[in-house]
């Protein structure tokens, strides 16, 4: 072995052999270890070069499918932050596919706790880490792909292994994995919907927490991440890298965009109690922040154990090149990042003129992508919600939570409804972000789903073993009479009516609008609203309510598709009043019962509303269309202006017209009007 290239990070192989790097401030040695298809350590080397803290070598003779791993000699200084300990086997940062399972067991922690000192465990780990495998760079793209407009995006959450564990036209072979979401009715399925992103949650290599095993549970929504490079074996049956590809290019050639959830905030290492699997044992402070004064302790802004260091060039790049692999090599369309307030954490907090934001916006491999935000993080003054920079959309939970709250009949919510209808211009307006910066969701993977939004009033996390104080307790959710299912026709009549007006709203609204998989045929997890331990048939699509209401599943493609039409439903800019701009006068009208503008005073106690949205073009063509809104548990009626001819396109309860512009609507309804 001889030196090698220390720019080309990770394992990369040519036509004679394969240069390793990897990066290492505090080591004194690195090795190189084998292993062959049984996991037997076959070989160890030294990197014989470093530069700039970059450790490298080049092997001839080594190729593709070389499965690998690192041992890191340096410093064991538990108390200043140095965890260097050889015996553990280490996985590449930038591994592009891992091999075998990860196993609880003593061996893969790097100390052992003495009355509350760190000493070090010398048990050889290589048994129950999982192995590198030297990959193959990247080949001819795979598929054609077109960037789907902001304007027409409609985004759809889904667990990769949950969506396909249960659904009846899948293989059982395909079940979980990649492969089942290239099945042709799962495809089908989301074709008809007319969604446009699918949005997986995270696909990274990652590892069950210690707890979990010790409860003989499962990681199922995959936030503990142990790779940014390689796809979770568990999702392939041989080639997750090739089997991912292939995916991405059955989604793309049926129109969608890939969206990938990744969690860079933290990794599956957890606090200083728990494993030694990669970056701890590499050079434990370059990657993690550590307390200023106990650099044995981690800084814990996101609840998870562990913070990643924004604050180092190494790893800023890691996550950088990361996100390149995946948006060029891999063909992904862009990214929703969890507790995104981390990737703008100083030492002194949140700066949304962090430089790596900036970096992440600027980087060239990245241009066209979507970049989301969950703009919030469990650490001081962690909710950051608007105040992300100007590329960058952001999950918006305000919008949640006015919807849930405005429909389940809370007092004074109407105003918040209309601010949220409007695209949240208060969120989002003073960073001159247009109302599609705004992604507005109602139900997401965490929290309940839309069935149970309506059917239970109380998280029922018993399966978590957390006894039940896991999850969310404030859900703004009501069981209307009974908790959990019921064989009530008019309680179950009034849940399938709150549930289309919830989505109804959400498709009817200025934004970028994100369904949760099943919510649209009414997908349940039983009162369940943290189901990240439930890998089983809690936290899997129950696909049988396809045909239980197939009615629902065809309304709420109704109102996909209606969105999709009518362009005054997803105006790129926000208005006030009036706005005149590219030969278009666009108008916006809030009115009372009686057809009039609605006053201040009227939204406190009056959830009964209009909104008339206009567009009248330089050639004399003109559209209109108007949401009128019912929140009162008894019928009323509405005027709407007389200056159109009116048609009701979509009610989610009895509306009908009546001369004069007024309109007749059922107790706790939605409906759109458009001008005929």
């Amino acid at each position: 072995m001889h030196a090698g290239n220390p720019e080309l990070l990770g394992a990369t192989p040519d036509l004679d052999g394969t240069n390793f790097a990897i990066y290492s401030a505090i080591a004194e040695r690195v090795e190189l270890c084998l292993f062959d298809a049984e996991g037997n350590q076959t070989w160890c080397v030294d990197l014989p070069a470093r530069d700039k803290g970059v450790w490298h070598g080049y092997l001839p003779g080594c190729k593709a499918g070389q499965r690998y791993g690192y041992r890191v000699h340096g410093p064991w200084e538990p108390d200043e932050g140095l965890r260097c300990n050889p015996s553990k086997l280490l996985i590449d940062p930038y591994a592009r596919a891992i091999e075998g399972e990860f196993t609880w067991d003593l061996a893969v922690f790097d100390y052992v706790d003495d009355a509350g000192r760190l000493e070090k465990n010398s048990a050889d780990s290589a048994a129950f880490v999982p192995k590198c495998v030297v990959q193959d760079g990247r080949g001819e793209s795979q598929s054609e792909r077109s960037a789907v407009p902001w304007r027409e995006t409609v985004f759809y959450e889904c667990n990769l292994r949950g969506y396909t564990m249960r659904h009846p036209a899948v293989d059982e072979a395909d079940r979980g994995r990649f492969a089942g979401m290239r099945n042709k009715e799962v495809l089908a399925h989301l074709k008809a919907l007319g969604v446009t992103a699918i949005e997986l949650q995270p696909v990274h290599a990652f590892i069950d927490e210690h707890h979990l095993h010790q409860l003989g549970l499962h990681n199922y929504w995959g936030y503990n991440t142990i790779s940014f490079f390689a796809p979770m074996p568990r999702f392939a049956a041989h080639d997750p890298v090739g089997e991912f590809r292939e995916m991405v290019r059955a989604l793309h050639d049926a129109g969608f965009e890939v969206i990938l959830d990744v969690a860079y905030n933290h990794t599956g290492e957890a606090g200083h109690h728990g494993p030694t699997v990669s970056f701890r044992g590499i050079d434990n402070r370059s990657y993690y922040r550590t307390e200023t004064n106990a650099h044995v302790h981690y800084i814990n802004d996101t609840g998870c154990g562990n913070t990643f260091n924004i604050d180092h060039v190494r790893a800023r790049q890691l996550i950088l090149d990361s996100l390149a692999y995946w948006a060029t090599d891999m063909e992904v369309d862009g990214f929703r990042f969890d507790l995104a307030t981390i990737l703008g954490r100083r030492a002194d907090g949140f700066s949304a003129t962090h430089p790596f934001l900036a970096e992440i916006s600027n980087s060239p491999a990245l241009r066209g992508t979507k970049l989301i935000a969950e703009p919030w993080d469990p650490g001081p003054g962690g909710y950051q919600l608007g105040h992300f920079p100007p590329r960058w959309a952001e999950w918006n939970d305000r919008y949640r939570d006015a919807v849930r709250a405005f429909w389940r009949g809370d007092a004074n919510t109407a105003g918040d409804l209309a601010r949220r209808l409007h695209g949240s211009a208060d969120l989002f307006e003073h960073t001159s972000r247009p109302p599609l910066a705004s992604v507005n969701f109602v139900t997401a993977h965490d929290g309940f789903t839309l069935m149970d939004v309506v059917s239970y009033e109380r998280r029922h996390n018993q399966a978590n073993g957390e006894n039940n104080r896991d999850g969310h307790s404030h859900n703004l959710s009501s069981n209307y009479g009974v908790e959990g299912p019921t064989d009530d026709a008019r309680i179950n009549e009034l849940r399938r009516r709150q549930r289309l007006n919830m989505l109804a709203t959400l498709l009817f609204s200025q934004g970028t609008p994100m369904l949760l998989a099943g919510d649209e045929f009414g997908n349940s997890q039983n009162g369940n609203n943290n189901a990240y331990a439930q890998d089983n048939e809690t936290g899997w699509i129950d696909w049988s309510g396809l045909e239980r209401d197939p009615e629902f599943f065809a309304e709420i493609r109704e109102l996909v598709h209606l969105r999709q039409e009518q362009p005054l439903l997803r105006i790129p800019h926000f208005v006030h009043d009036k706005l005149e701009q590219d030969g278009e006068t666009i108008t916006i009208q809030w009115l009372n019962s009686a057809g009039e503008a609605k006053q201040s005073h009227e939204w406190a106690d009056n959830h009964a509303f209009t909104v008339v949205i206009t567009c009248e073009r330089e050639d004399g063509e003109a559209e209109a269309l108007a949401i009128v809104i019912n929140g009162h548990e008894r019928e009323r009626t509405l005027r709407v202006p007389n200056n159109e001819r009116w048609r009701v396109a979509f009610s989610s309860g009895t509306a009908a017209l009546q001369g004069g512009g007024s309109i007749v609507c059922e107790d706790l309804s939605i409906a759109l009007l458009l001008a005929d």
